[in-house]
C-alpha cells in the first residue's frame, strides 16, 4: 500500500466515527427531548393484568382522591380506574357504581358524594341513551330503530362487548352511515 492511500484510508475512518457519534448525539436529544415533553403530563399509566389490546384512557372525575385522565389496560374495570385515581374519598358514594363494569376508551366516570341527609347525590339526566345499558324499549325511543334493529344492537353488543363509541353502532347489521349520523346526537356509550 501507498503512503498516500493510508493517510486517507485513516481519514475516512476518523469521518465514519464522527458521522456515528454524530447520529448518537442527535437520537440522544430527540430522546431527551420527549421525555422532557412528557414529564409535564397528568397521565397515570395503571397496570391491569393481561391486557393484550390497545390501552383506554377514562377520566375519573368527583368523590375520588386524584381526580384526573388515567391510562388503563383494555380490560380495566371501574375498580381499576377508582383505585388508579387513588380511590374513593370519605364522602363518597360507591352504591350506586357497578365496579365490576368493564371502562370504556374515552368515558368519563363520576364518583358522586352523598348529601348531608346521607342520600347520595343525584346523577345528571343528559336524556342521551345509553346504548351500553339500554334494553330493547329505550333503544326503540331512537328514530327508525324498531324491535328487530333494537334486537340486532343488543345482540351485537352481548357479543362484542360493550360499544366503545358511538361510531361502532355502524357494526350492526342494518345501521349505514346516514342513520348512524341520525343517531349520534341522541346516544351515549358511558
Amino acid at each position: 500500500m501507498s503512503e498516500s492511500a493510508q493517510p486517507r484510508g485513516r481519514a475516512l475512518r476518523i469521518g465514519i466515527g464522527a458521522a456515528l457519534i454524530l447520529i448518537v448525539g442527535v437520537f440522544a436529544v430527540v430522546v431527551g427531548m420527549g421525555v422532557v415533553r412528557s414529564a409535564g403530563e397528568q397521565v397515570v399509566s395503571v397496570p391491569v393484568s393481561g391486557a393484550t389490546a390497545e390501552p383506554l384512557y377514562v377520566d375519573v372525575q368527583g368523590a375520588v382522591a386524584a381526580p384526573g385522565v388515567y391510562l388503563l389496560d383494555a380490560d380495566a374495570r371501574v375498580v381499576d380506574a377508582v383505585a388508579a385515581a387513588g380511590g374513593f374519598r370519605d364522602d363518597a358514594d360507591s352504591s350506586g357504581i357497578n365496579l365490576a363494569r368493564l371502562v370504556i376508551d374515552g368515558e368519563q366516570l363520576v364518583v358522586p358524594t352523598v348529601s348531608a341527609e346521607g342520600s347520595a347525590a343525584a346523577p345528571i339526566d343528559d336524556g342521551l341513551i345509553n346504548i351500553n345499558a339500554a334494553d330493547t324499549a329505550e333503544l326503540e325511543e331512537l328514530p327508525r330503530i324498531g324491535e328487530a334493529l333494537a334486537s340486532r344492537i343488543i345482540a351485537w353488543r352481548e357479543e362484542n362487548g360493550p360499544f366503545r363509541t358511538v361510531d361502532d353502532l355502524g357494526n350492526v347489521s342494518g345501521i349505514g352511515k346516514k342513520m348512524l349520523e341520525t343517531l349520534r346526537p341522541l346516544v351515549k356509550v358511558g
